[in-house]
């Protein structure tokens, strides 16, 4: 009787319970799905979009990549999943087992039990064609799209290592990231050739500035960066002396991280030679090359100039030191050289790009700074920066990079515009 109460009592507790619900499919990223070593037939979900889709009489094979691997993940299903909408470009959602692959090419492999078409795609429409490896001129014109061929993810891909191998390199080194302004008062380079930023609004008020001052799209942080800097230049020792250890430093590091070293390996083991632009002019006007523009001293350097320069030295990394005073911005420090007047400024050549580095020391002396201001007329618009050397000034100097250059450099890309995700030059602005 007892026994009968019990079975009793353990029947109705499995009644109330609830019924065990299956359990979902894992949501995994091509990039994970693709690193399971030991697949074990775990059912998951994948999202992307189809690179291929190939139809057999009972077997649809695909190539799903969601942006976050190169690779993309090979689908295998049965015939009977397919649709009219999966086509090339579509975006899909697949349900199956991660199993391992027979193929030798993958470890494993989406057998679908499940494909929803999420976003449907016309391929007679749609800019990128299947198999096609259209040149990086054709993607320009479509910068919404690009991103998903491999080479522009490839480059993509490299260039957010590149900027967290760079930011390393400094936060390592002991310095602080500053965000400089985008838009400015002040024209860094003294070229003139800016972008003055006005209302959009279609009523303006005659000789009237929205920040009561001209503004523009700012060419250069360095300035501010300036501002900011509680930093002593270590020694007095000329432009070169202090430029020269840091960069070829921070090149070496960066590209290591990036595991591009064999590529940029004669590039890097080599010492960086350091000529003057003067010995830059004799070089050129003693070359065979038929320049498009003619060197001479006190003209500034032009890439096929910069590019020839690194050739003639043995396609190693060049300093071209000591530029003339009319050549370069008034905060440039005096060399007191005359007759050839020079100022303490650098510039960094590199094979296959030009000028990647430029670099100055700053010219502390105040009164040498207010005398070069007041033959410009910039002596208004300049008083906070004479401040700097009223109140405390120490012997300074700082370089930047062209990052673009340097993704140039490091890829082998020809043109600039195909390392920027969003390119914007003359008569272009998409997006």
């Amino acid at each position: 009787m007892l026994g009968a109460r019990c079975l009793l009592r353990a029947l109705r507790s499995c009644s109330s319970a609830p019924c065990p619900r299956p359990k979902p499919p894992a949501r995994l990223s091509v990039r994970d799905a693709l690193r399971v070593q030991s697949p074990s037939g775990e059912r998951v979900t994948v999202q992307g979009w189809v690179r291929s889709v190939r139809s057999q009489k009972e077997v649809l094979f695909l190539h799903v990549n969601d942006g976050s691997s190169l690779e993309s993940l090979q689908i295998v299903a049965d015939s009977n999943l397919e649709s009219r909408e999966l086509d090339f470009g579509c975006s899909v959602e697949i349900q199956g087992q991660l199993v391992k692959s027979p193929y030798k090419r993958q470890n494993v492999e989406l057998k679908a039990e499940k494909i929803e078409v999420v976003g449907t795609c016309d391929p007679k429409d749609f800019p990128l064609k299947y198999k096609d490896r259209p040149p990086l001129e054709y993607l320009r014109q479509f910068p919404h799209l690009r991103c998903r061929t491999n080479a522009l993810g490839s480059i993509l891909r490299v260039r957010s290592e590149a900027t967290a191998a760079i930011h390393s390199f400094f936060k390592d080194n002991g310095f602080v990231h500053i965000h400089t302004p985008i838009i400015t008062s002040n024209d860094c380079e003294g070229a003139g050739e800016l972008f003055q930023v006005e209302p959009s609004s279609k009523i303006k008020v005659p000789e009237e500035n929205f920040f009561d001052v001209p503004a523009f799209l700012t060419v250069s942080g360095q300035l501010h960066l300036e501002v900011m800097s509680g930093s002593w230049r270590g020694s007095s020792s000329p432009s070169q002396r202090w430029f020269s250890p840091a960069v070829p430093r921070m090149l070496r590091s960066a590209t290591n991280s990036l595991l591009l070293a064999k590529r940029l390996e004669h590039m890097l083991k080599n010492n960086f030679l350091t000529i003057s632009y003067t010995e830059a002019m004799e070089i050129l006007k003693q070359a065979s090359q038929n320049f498009t523009f003619t060197p001479e001293w006190g003209v500034d350097l032009y890439t096929e100039h910069e590019k020839y320069l690194v050739e003639h030295c043995g396609n190693i990394p060049v300093f071209v030191i000591n530029y003339p005073l009319s050549l370069k911005p008034f905060y440039m420090r005096d060399n007191e050289d005359g007759p050839q007047h020079t100022v303490a400024a650098v510039d960094l050549l590199v094979p296959g790009v030009g000028e990647l580095f430029g670099g100055s020391l700053r010219e502390e002396r105040y009164h040498f700074l207010e005398q070069r201001l007041a033959r410009s007329g910039l002596t208004e618009a300049y008083q906070w920066y004479l401040d700097l050397r009223r109140f405390g000034s120490v012997p300074h100097g700082g370089f930047g990079m062209g990052f673009e250059r340097y993704l140039q450099c490091i890829l082998g890309i020809d043109n600039i515009k195909d390392v920027i995700p969003f390119p914007r030059f003359t008569h272009s602005c998409i997006l």
